[in-house]
């Protein structure tokens, strides 16, 4: 590629003016747009006004495959063109154009000034009719912008809809959540003391600031301004508000259960479904209760009635059944050379009441037959119950049968008469002058045997099936020596089994406990008994009743 450069020396606007023409006629022939031509030419005449006040200036010309200008002047310029045909070499200079190339090349400016005049009229055309499209597409954008904004509106009013509906049910979720658990948590309880105990604990101070009970038989007189609508609410079985109305004057509203609330700041509600247990009296949490929250409080008093309703009929059948046991538990016989020390507890807690019995008799022949049992069963049914058995067993016995004679008939007599019951018994003989017991037991825990000297084994020969089971069985005595001073412990599951260990453990810790009594406490069998009890039972409330039976044989 050759490269051509030149510099020419402009003293005036004739120098400028050549320069201008040369340039114009060089580009034309080098094929410049006539655009672009006239982009230079003006920009390079603007900036060669200098020439035309007399000063002198200096442009350099280069060519090679582009026009490269360059101009000294106040502020360093510099131009490169792009031209699609060669420039001549050399580069001719502004002196050799002739008056007549002048007027050529200043025709030529005036043709492309005429072409970029053409070519800005249809760029103007090309504006307006771009400026005509963009206007209606402004309109078209803000109809858009219109219909967006009453879509977003109504997108916004859905979304309040369902902001407004998840709202309600997460409310009405969180009130059947509170309900379920608020129902579950009374009827965990049988002790209607527990239950009065519990609801002010559930329901403040969320869903009420202050909470009364008004049973029935309660002695207590409501105060004065909710008096009237206790006795309402309790006289009806309908939900009673009280307190001020909104207008001032205190009153009492007789609501149906779907009526909304007023704007009133107590509610008496009647507990229970049938019959009131009594009145549930609310003051709201805060200005009013909520239709929902009211609703939710009505159904709750309803279960708690019925929680207290089951109590009372819970406790009064615990009571007669306890009644009923302990009427059918045996005074201990006088007999010499054999002392004797029972206890029997009542479960702490729950319906496990009324199967565990002890009993000791003389029979004909002058022995002393020990006994212990548990029916299956809880309640008054297992108490009435346990009195057949004991009364069956004792008429076995005075005919003279043996512990497992005795057993074998009481197997086959539940076999017939009482195919559903079954129950655990352990029956020990003492005879006078014999040195041992001889014992039979019926699926019942192993009995225990404390040497004279602090020993301790258990009687672990297999018992027999439990008495009832559907399948025919004879049981077996066993013979067990005893020394002088020696302790034979009769005991139920009750003493030993709880629910976070097996029977195993239980054994194990009442032989111990058996093992470490002294021997002033078994002097004194009742003592003994008591001192018993306390290791096996302090560590947790026993959900089963309870009998334990001492037999000692004297030292």
């Amino acid at each position: 590629m050759t490269t051509t450069s030149d510099t020419w020396t402009l003293d005036g606007p004739v120098d400028a003016a050549r320069a201008r023409a040369l340039l114009a006629r060089l580009t034309a022939d080098a094929g410049v747009p006539a655009r672009d031509r006239a982009r230079l030419l003006a920009e390079l005449t603007a900036l060669l006004r200098p020439c035309r006040e007399g000063r002198r200036q200096r442009l350099t010309v280069t060519s090679d495959e582009d026009l490269h200008l360059a101009l000294d002047g106040a502020e360093p310029w510099r131009y490169t063109l792009a031209c699609p045909s060669p420039l001549p070499r050399p580069l001719p200079r502004p002196a050799d154009l002739s008056e007549a190339d002048l007027a050529e090349a200043l025709l030529g400016a005036g043709e492309d000034t005429a072409v970029v005049l053409a070519g800005m009229d249809e760029a103007e055309e090309l504006v307006r009719f771009h400026r005509e499209e963009l206007h209606q597409t402004n309109q078209g954008v803000l109809a858009l912008h219109a219909e967006l904004e009453a879509a977003a509106l109504a997108q916004r009013e859905l979304l309040d809809a369902e902001r407004a509906a998840r709202a309600e049910a997460e409310n009405a979720r969180r009130l059947l959540t509170f309900l379920a658990d608020a129902s579950a948590s009374l009827n965990a309880s049988l002790d209607h003391e527990d239950i009065l105990r519990r609801l002010p604990k559930l329901l403040v101070p969320e869903y009420a600031r202050h909470v009364d009970v008004w049973l029935a038989d309660d002695e207590r007189t409501p105060p004065a301004e909710r008096a009237a609508a206790a006795v309402m609410a309790a006289r009806t079985g309908r939900p009673q508000h009280a307190g001020p109305r909104p207008g001032g004057l205190p009153g009492v509203d007789d609501l149906p259960a779907s009526a909304l609330c007023p704007d009133r700041p107590l509610l008496c509600l009647p507990l229970g479904a049938r019959t009131a247990q009594g009145v549930l009296t609310l003051s709201a949490p805060g200005q009013r209760f909520a239709p929902d929250t009211a609703v939710m409080l009505m159904e709750l008093a309803r279960r708690a009635g019925i929680a207290l309703d089951n109590a009372r009929q819970y406790e009064q059948h615990r009571d007669v059944a306890e009644a009923l046991q302990r009427a059918q538990l045996t005074e201990l016989p006088d007999t010499p050379g054999l002392a004797l020390a029972a206890r029997y507890l009542p479960a702490t807690h729950g319906l496990n009441i009324g199967g565990d019995w002890y009993d000791a008799f003389p029979g004909p022949d002058g022995s002393v037959l020990a006994v212990i049992g548990d029916v299956t069963g809880h309640g008054l049914r297992a108490a009435v119950m346990m009195g057949q058995l004991r009364t069956a067993l004792r008429a076995y016995a005075v005919e003279g049968n043996g512990p497992a004679r005795t057993l074998t008939l009481l197997h086959r007599m539940l076999r017939h008469q009482q195919p559903e019951l079954y129950a655990t018994c352990a029956i020990a003989r003492f005879t006078p002058g014999e040195p041992g017991v001889v014992w039979a037991a019926a699926g019942h825990p192993p009995a225990l045997v404390r040497g004279p000297g602090g020993e301790v084994r258990v009687l672990d020969a297999k018992p027999g099936i439990m008495l009832g089971v559907p399948v025919p069985y004879e049981y077996e005595d066993h013979h067990e020596e005893l020394p002088a001073g020696a302790t034979l412990a009769l005991y139920t599951d009750g003493l030993v089994e709880r629910r976070s260990a097996g029977i195993d453990a239980g054994i194990d810790r009442l032989a111990r406990s058996l093992g470490t009594l002294g021997a002033a406490q078994l002097e004194r069998l009742d003592a003994a008994a008591d001192a018993l009890l306390v290791p096996m039972l302090r560590d947790s409330e026993h959900d089963d009743d309870i009998c334990l039976l001492l037999c000692r044989t004297a030292g």
